[in-house]
Formats: C-alpha cells, structure tokens, sequence
C-alpha cells in the first residue's frame, strides 16, 4: 500500500537521499545537463523547480533558503546570477528529462536531465513565432474596376 508516500524515498535514508539530491542539483546548475537514473532525475525535478522559481527574486531570504538546500556556496551563487537571468520569463518547466535507454551493466533506465533554456538545439527551430499566412485565392476583392481600353483595330471594324 502507498499511504503516505507523496515522493520517491529512492532506497535510501532521508540524510542520504537529500545529500544526495542537494549535490545533484549542484551539478546541474553547474554542467546544466546530467546524466542520472530515470527515477532520480524524476526526483531532481521535484527538488530542483522551485529552488530555481526561489532564484527569480533575488532576496537574502530567498538566498538562505536556497543556500539551506543546496549547501555550496558557488552553486547557489551561479543559480541567482546566471539561471535566473537566463529563465527569468519562463512561468516553470526550467528542466527537461530525456529518456537514454537502458544502462548496459545493470540494465537501468537512464535519462539525462538538463535546464531547458541551455540547450541550443532544442530552441533553435523555435526563435520566433511564425505569423499566420493566409490564401490570397478567396482573398480580398478588389473594390476599383477598370473600363477596358479600346484599340484602334476595333474602332475601325465598326
């Protein structure tokens, strides 16, 4: 039964697993992408998200929680500068998980987590939004009429 079990405990003890997830989320602000297990980049989501939504607002409260959190100074240094600047507009969503298949000594279900905003490939194609275009076929009418012209070849045949 899962009474009571609102996040994934990842096998390990509670000291274990936030020192873990905290040196994690260090290594992703740094690299901007990681390579991890599917279940714990899950888990660094849920970690990760609203440390970078604390980072937007860039108030010493919000330096100390984060700072509670991530415990490394350069982390959380380069978090306020660099990543909130960078995801300053974004409403949420800051990362992505891509599934890599599974790993080849134990079979585990690999992913690589990264910051949504770093990745050149993946925004490339989506700089600027497209307006639409319409058909010019049952388009607009045009509202003056020309008289035809008369050539002197018709003037003469009459």
């Amino acid at each position: 039964m899962r009474h009571g079990k609102k996040f994934n405990h990842l096998g390990r003890k509670s000291a274990h697993r936030k020192s873990m997830l905290a040196n994690m989320a260090c290594s992703l602000i740094e690299h901007k992408r990681i390579n991890t297990t599917t279940a714990k980049a899950k888990a660094l989501k849920q970690f990760v998200e609203p440390l970078i939504t604390k980072s937007k607002e860039d108030t010493t409260h919000n330096r100390r929680i984060v700072m509670s959190r991530l415990r490394q100074k350069e982390a959380v240094a380069e978090l306020f500068r660099d990543v909130a600047a960078k995801v300053g507009d974004r409403p949420g969503g800051y990362t992505r998980i891509i599934k890599l298949g599974n790993r080849l000594g134990d079979n585990a279900d690999m992913a690589m987590i990264e910051l949504v905003d770093y990745n050149e490939l993946y925004n490339a194609g989506k700089s600027a939004k497209k307006s639409t275009r319409r058909s010019r076929r049952g388009g607009k009418k045009s509202t003056t009429t020309v008289p035809p012209v008369e050539t002197q070849a018709s003037n003469e045949e009459e």
